[in-house]
């Protein structure tokens, strides 16, 4: 069963949607594949949506742990508006329980005072807009658990102009998910590994649904989205679970899905862990090349080569990048290989930005 805190006090928050009444007088939300079942005044076990009287509330609705513009390539997104800036910002709460976890402090934190701004959807989309950011993201914790929130955010935002993107690891259901994407332009997926014994020992979790959202993105919807997976040693870095995996996407969302293979560091609950060694993400790389994806990158690591985007019609550098920083740029402005004409697959806007590898807080203050 999942894990549940009982608050004393009556809990308040903003509406939340998808849940139902069960006979025994529970309420069970239907938002991820937990389907926590809740007496009053229980929280699910991402603790940030709880049962208050009759209904599903989330408590975290208008605050974040904190705003800043970053590069869209941290997210990560190497082929959605390459170089521009994008406004970033979290809640705080998961909806897994990874061992692994490298925002631990915001994702696995049941102390509202991390949550110290307060900000409205519309005053989120003045600040992007203000800052000359192209897009908005929620990240740093996961968006399926604030989706009204998020939604909310992502109306504002549109309104203005501005794109959305959601840092997910797709651990949400169907009917949710439908409304959750139909609201986002990009995406990235953590797929957390590629196995469902993974997923149960070390998220509490389940792969199946995972992969879901993955297919679901790719077959019904318009948004863009990129996948990465943290590469982590001795439990998700060998040959045949990587070549499994890849040829899974391969098959499944075929060549042009782009790869992230991101350097796992000790955190949480795995200080006795190694960091991945940067051979390892190398190696990752040729495995997911060889089974036909791509746009595979390494990540976290300095590694120019292994996070440069080349053209598949005649292997010529698209994109050099260099950490977050943009070094080379051969493609036209709908998103073509100036030598041979090849389309690269992404989302494309006529020049690079020049945001480079800033970071910069923003503060919300005169923005509500």
């Amino acid at each position: 069963m999942p894990e549940r805190s009982l608050d004393m006090d009556v809990i308040q928050g903003f509406s939340g949607r998808y849940w139902h009444r069960l006979d025994d007088g529970r309420i069970q939300c239907d938002l991820c594949p937990r389907f926590c079942r809740l007496h009053d005044g229980q929280r699910g076990l991402c603790f940030v949506r709880a049962r208050s009287g009759d209904q599903i509330v989330l408590t975290t609705y208008g605050r974040s742990s904190g705003f800043c513009i970053d590069p869209v390539e941290k997210k990560p997104l190497n082929h959605f508006l390459p170089g521009t800036p994008i406004l970033s910002f979290g809640t705080a709460g998961c909806n897994l329980t990874c061992k692994f976890c490298q925002n631990w402090d915001i994702s696995k934190s049941r102390e509202f005072d991390t949550l110290t701004e307060k900000a409205s959807p519309q005053a989120i989309a003045r600040a992007a807009k203000a800052a000359g950011c192209d897009s908005v993201a929620f990240t740093y914790n996961d968006p399926v658990i604030f989706l009204e929130y998020a939604i909310d955010a992502a109306k504002a935002c549109h309104a203005l102009g501005l794109k959305t993107v959601a840092v997910t690891a797709g651990y949400i259901c169907e009917e949710p998910r439908r409304e959750f994407f139909r609201h986002m332009d990009a995406a990235n997926v953590d797929l957390k590994g590629f196995s469902e014994a993974f997923y149960t020992r070390l998220c509490s979790a389940q792969l199946q649904p995972v992969l879901d959202t993955l297919v679901y993105l790719k077959r019904e919807t318009a948004c863009w989205f990129e996948i990465t997976n943290l590469i982590i040693p001795g439990e998700n870095d060998s040959d045949g679970e990587l070549d499994a995996m890849t040829a899974w996407i391969a098959t499944n969302l075929g060549p042009d899905v782009p790869v992230h293979f991101s350097a796992f560091h000790p955190d949480w609950k795995m200080h006795d862990t190694p960091p991945t060694p940067p051979a390892t993400l190398t190696r990752a790389r040729r495995i997911a090349r060889a089974n036909g994806i791509r746009y595979a990158y390494t990540g976290n690591v300095h590694d120019p080569e292994g996070g440069s985007t080349y053209c598949h019609g005649c292997g010529g550098l698209l994109i050099g990048r260099d950490w977050y920083q943009l070094t080379d740029w051969n493609l036209t402005d709908d998103g073509r290989c100036r030598s041979c004409g090849a389309v690269c697959a992404g989302v494309f806007a006529g020049p690079p930005g020049a945001w480079g590898r800033r970071r910069a807080v923003v503060r919300m203050d005169a923005f509500a």
